[in-house]
């Protein structure tokens, strides 16, 4: 069975005669249409070192090659060429400041493409077997940075505690009560106009992400409601934390659950 109109076949017959012609007899592969090229975007990503440091950069803050090549287990050297094809594809932004060269990724966009792919994809980068990487593992599961939001555990619980008291709404914008609470935090009002659900990675339910992520992510770290683990991405909630949002009637100790079909809602 033809799938291919006959008009079409004929359309791209004259474009691969043009092309041969035009490069001395060479033949070269064309397309019905000029639709973008992801081939060569996933080739960047298509690695286990340069997924790594991507995932690394999810912390939303700039690395050097050198932490990036620790962190992936390269010579620097190594790294630096790993580097320099996710600056060529445009993942990552390459700052230099005199003899440092600082890397981050190109922007949430970016960030928004690794965490969607880690949605799909079928295994995690493998690990060590040892208590400390399951440690870590589990610390990242409970709660991380994906990129300038609160995600993991903490990031699903606190999105739908925020839905549960009508702090924001299902589309994830914020209601009255919901500004009166984000201004007592802290959180600055240009970032209380747009939020967004991002499918999270490891809970397959939805955390809050665009602006009003970030600024509740950010304004929580800052009143040290939230701590760093160390250099990772991993985050954990402070006792100060927790009293805060237990005044806003606000729990994030119950386990999150992943249900049935939840990575078939992302595409709703």
């Amino acid at each position: 069975m033809n799938l291919v109109s006959s008009d079409y076949a004929s359309d791209c017959s004259v474009v691969t005669e043009q092309f041969r012609v035009h490069t001395g007899g060479m033949v070269a592969r064309v397309f019905p249409e000029a639709v973008p090229d992801i081939s060569t975007v996933a080739s960047a990503l298509a690695d286990s070192s340069r997924a790594a440091m991507c995932a690394a950069l999810m912390d939303g803050r700039a690395w050097t090659v050198g932490e990036l090549g620790r962190y992936a287990g390269l010579a620097r050297s190594t790294a630096s060429e790993h580097v320099d094809v996710l600056v060529t594809h445009g993942l990552v932004h390459d700052i230099r400041q005199g003899r440092h060269r600082y890397i981050r990724l190109a922007g949430e966009d970016i960030a928004r493409v690794v965490e969607s792919l880690g949605v799909v994809a079928r295994s995690p980068l493998p690990t060590p077997h040892s208590l400390s990487a399951s440690r870590a593992n589990a610390n990242l599961r409970e709660g991380r940075t994906c990129y300038q939001h609160l995600a993991g555990k903490l990031g699903v619980r606190l999105a739908e505690q925020l839905e549960e008291h009508e702090f924001i709404d299902s589309h994830c914008q914020v209601t009255n009560q919901g500004h009166r609470l984000f201004i007592q935090w802290g959180v600055p009002p240009k970032m209380l106009d747009t939020g967004r659900s991002c499918m999270d990675s490891t809970e397959r339910r939805f955390h809050l992400a665009g602006p009003l992520g970030t600024g509740i992510c950010k304004t929580l770290l800052d009143k040290e409601w939230l701590s760093r683990r160390g250099r990772t991405r991993a985050v954990r909630l402070t006792p100060a934390g927790r009293a805060a949002l237990n005044d806003a009637g606000i729990s994030l100790n119950c386990p999150t659950a992943v249900p049935e079909g939840a990575v078939a809602k992302l595409g709703q």
